[in-house]
């Protein structure tokens, strides 16, 4: 079907004086003596096309004029007030006619009542935002890896391995109940796999792989993690953005996600202004001067040592205990990024015993160099490490877990044929749209949101 996106009606002046075709819903309609006006959005931009009918015409608006119809527009472009492009309508066609029951009603609804209609909240303002800004930031973190010699790798969702070693996946199977089977053993024997099998939590074990061969390699794809966390910062299947770099070591790490987190910011800040104001007025005022204030400082780093006594020290009630050993809270997260420096903060060198068995061991025998990205407003959005490039401290991290070494000798045979310093870092795409937006739950930034008892 020909037709013009509405996004090009506005950004182009060349349009003005002549006649174009546009496609879209109706999102508010008005009628009067003589003329009637549709705001009509095609879902190219957040601003409506206001179509102009004379009623003196022949055009029927019985349908036309109902909110959700969606309609094919002919008609001449015309400069209206603040030199805002228009139509006025010479033929209008219904595509599909909308009945009185449409929930989409010109009152504001709340986002949880949206979230009970997710085939119809996209044709809304905040989610028409939100997906557009979605769509920006995922195009520019391919543009910014694909710049800088990445090789974008695509890692299986299905898995006979537990990245972080914690157990919470989705068990995939094509095994039904059967009463018969007597053992674990002999149910798995029958599935397809013939062992375990589940969907991903991480690609990091397979892009490590990757990167031992193209040297920098990042993957972006679902992951999914079966833990049943009611909280507005935990879906059981989110995206995920996992660069892998052979030949680096934690400060690399931590200089390549800083650098991707500007890059993706200042992407948004130019292309998606009036999405931005949009959320600025409506959901996080002062979001744009937060966005320009994170990029324009040079991120600050500390251990985690550093963190627990600057916790300690604060005088803060805490909700959680700060003890050295435990593992950082939102709360805590905040304060450091918020409170203490004012800015984003790399946190590293966390225990061993709260991070992944992959993770490097450092001399002191207690730490790992890790780290955490945390920033004001979310707390963490950002986890990576130095892998653990020694074969025989890998084996014993893995043996003090007592974890089954079958799954990973893949993984273990990297640290025997050519092993190299190499790190890397996992970052959630919904908290960094969450970040950018200030929309302030997680389900609200992801088109089907996946949470304990919804797959809706």
């Amino acid at each position: 079907m020909k037709h013009t996106d509405i996004k090009d009606i506005f950004t182009d002046k060349a349009f003005i004086g002549q006649t174009a075709t546009v496609c879209g819903w109706v999102r508010t309609s008005r009628d009067s003596k003589n003329v009637a006006f549709i705001e009509l959005n095609d879902g190219t931009t957040l601003k409506h096309l206001q179509i102009v009918i004379d009623k003196a015409s022949d055009i029927a608006l019985d349908e036309a004029l109902k909110l959700g119809t969606s309609l094919r527009v002919t008609g001449k472009v015309v400069e209206g007030r603040n030199e805002t492009p228009e139509i006025n309508a010479e033929t209008i066609e219904v595509l599909g006619s909308c009945p009185a029951e449409y929930p989409l009603q010109k009152k504001r609804h709340t986002l949880e009542f949206l979230r009970t209609m997710p085939h119809l909240r996209g044709r809304t303002n905040t989610f028409n935002a939100v997906f557009r800004v979605r769509s920006v930031a995922a195009a520019a973190l391919h543009e910014f890896f694909q710049s800088k010699n990445f090789v974008y790798v695509n890692t299986p969702l299905i898995t006979g391995s537990d990245c972080e070693g914690a157990g919470e996946m989705f068990q995939v199977t094509t095994v039904g109940f059967d009463q018969t089977v007597k053992s674990e053993e002999e149910y798995f024997a029958k599935d397809f796999f013939g062992q375990r099998a589940g969907l991903s939590v991480s690609g990091q074990l397979e892009g490590e792989m990757a990167a031992m061969a193209f040297g920098k390699i990042y993957t972006f794809g679902p992951s999914f993690r079966a833990e049943k966390s009611n909280t507005p910062r935990h879906v059981a299947e989110f995206w995920h953005i996992e660069p892998e770099v052979a030949f680096a070591e934690l400060p690399d790490v931590i200089a390549l996600a800083e650098e991707m987190i500007k890059f993706v910011v200042r992407r948004i800040l130019d292309t998606c202004k009036t999405e931005l104001d949009f959320f600025d007025q409506h959901f996080e005022k002062g979001l744009i001067a937060k966005l320009e204030e994170l990029i324009s400082h040079e991120f600050a780093t500390c251990t985690y040592t550093q963190a627990i006594e600057l916790l300690k020290k604060s005088g803060k009630d805490f909700q959680y205990p700060v003890e050295w050993g435990c593992d950082l809270a939102t709360e805590h997260e905040r304060y450091i990024s918020e409170e203490v420096f004012g800015k984003a903060v790399f946190v590293t060198d966390y225990p061993k015993e709260i991070k992944s068995f992959y993770m490097k061991q450092n001399p002191d025998g207690k730490t790992v160099a890790a780290v955490d990205l945390l920033v004001p407003g979310v707390g963490e959005i950002i986890g990576g490490s130095e892998r653990e490039a020694d074969y025989d401290k890998l084996l014993a991290a893995m043996n003090e877990r007592k974890m089954s070494l079958e799954p990973y000798a893949d993984y273990l045979d990297l640290r025997k044929f050519g092993s190299v310093p190499h790190g890397g870092f996992g970052l959630g795409f919904e908290r960094l749209i969450m970040y950018v937006t200030g929309i302030s739950n997680i389900r609200d930034v992801i088109f089907f949101p996946r949470t304990v008892g919804n797959i809706r």
